[in-house]
């Protein structure tokens, strides 16, 4: 499967990230053919969360400092309670998400990952699906929170939790793979 061939995704994570929900749809972007890149304001590893317990650790491949949101077509964002919660506050990943949203770049997230979608502004008028938990923290910020295995609406892909993962990766690569089509054929027509 090469739909994303050519294709550069930042996975932004910070400590504590939901460790299935960063591995499970990397596998399933680079077996569609994209590159990605973990992206995180911790300099050399990042460690993840396995259900109840710290998982294992990954390199970083981009420092968030370092790391520019123009140098990739598409963003992921894990969920897990502590990562998103961390990122949130800081003021160069909220730079970065904000930047994918901004630009339209196509955006996944799930579970706690669409708390940066909230930071950033871009939830309002949105549907959304996402750990129940954050349902009063989206219909604040102006979106739809529902109770669905996937939701695809105005170029974000979101689901609740870790059994949502089939489908979100199926309709994380169908989105990516339509923006990446468009992005493709708009450059060739120059």
């Amino acid at each position: 499967m090469d739909e994303l061939k050519g294709m550069r995704v930042a996975i932004l994570v910070d400590n504590g990230f939901e460790q299935v929900e960063m591995t499970e749809p990397r596998k399933a972007l680079e077996a569609a053919g994209a590159e990605t890149r973990v992206v995180s304001p911790q300099s050399k590893e990042v460690r993840g969360w396995k259900f109840t317990d710290w998982g294992e650790s990954y390199p970083v491949q981009e420092k968030l400092d370092q790391a520019h949101a123009g140098d990739f077509d598409a963003l992921l964002l894990p969920g897990g309670v502590k990562n998103p919660d961390s990122l949130r506050m800081q003021p160069k990943a909220v730079e970065f998400v904000k930047a994918f949203f901004d630009a339209g770049k196509p955006v996944a997230a799930i579970c706690h990952g669409p708390w940066l979608a909230i930071e950033v502004g871009a939830a309002r008028g949105r549907m959304i699906a996402s750990w129940p938990s954050l349902k009063t923290d989206l219909r604040n910020a102006g979106a739809e929170w529902v109770d669905k295995e996937v939701v695809v609406d105005n170029g974000l892909v979101s689901s609740r939790n870790p059994d949502d993962i089939p489908a979100f990766n199926r309709e994380m690569i169908r989105l990516f793979g339509n923006r990446h089509g468009k992005a493709q054929g708009a450059g060739s027509q120059r």
